[in-house]
């Protein structure tokens, strides 16, 4: 009897590691994002972000995005960046082009910790858009069309957020299937 309920112990405990230990962690690109690890640690393990991986390095930004933040970013996946004009990702990495490539990458950041819940209740309160102001000083407009989160760039283009609520120890990531672009 003592080691059925030291059965029934261990196994009960190791559920709750287990369901802890799911929470803590979601799929991106393949690969398993921990809460604990920052925001550039998780990124390079994704194999849809490569491109925001190699952008991010190019524009210098790798150290201001694993300080403490926190940061809302809007990843755009490696499908994203392929829709914009052939050339334009090649071009904007090139050390001339690092100031353009910073305004762009910063847009899609946001300052402080803002789950799908929290963007949601702003959308709400703001009678169906909610403004963000960005890292780069631009504004990000956050909207719903059905279950979905879209974000309206200040030219007028829209994105999805594709992956929501993906947390990270200095923010959280929600992955977006178009780049954003400010004016």
């Amino acid at each position: 009897m003592k080691k059925i309920i030291i059965l029934a112990i261990a196994l009960a405990a190791s559920a709750i590691s287990t369901t802890s230990f799911a929470q803590s962690t979601k799929m991106v690109g393949g690969a398993e994002m921990y809460s604990t690890k920052d925001i550039v640690d998780n990124a390079v393990n994704s194999k849809d972000h490569t491109t925001l991986v190699a952008a991010v390095k190019a524009a210098g930004l790798v150290e201001t995005l694993k300080s403490d933040g926190p940061f809302t970013v809007f990843a755009p996946t490696n499908a994203a960046f392929d829709k914009l004009p052939a050339g334009t990702v090649g071009n904007l990495v090139k050390p001339e082009n690092k100031a353009t490539l910073t305004k762009i990458l910063t847009y899609h950041v946001v300052a402080g910790r803002f789950s799908g819940k929290d963007i949601k209740k702003a959308i709400k309160a703001g009678k169906g858009t909610a403004e963000f102001n960005t890292v780069s000083g631009g504004k990000l407009f956050a909207m719903r069309s059905g279950k979905n989160l879209i974000l309206k760039d200040e030219t007028g283009a829209t994105s999805m957020v594709t992956i929501g609520d993906v947390f990270q120890r200095n923010g959280v990531i929600h992955v977006i299937d178009t780049v954003v672009m400010p004016k």
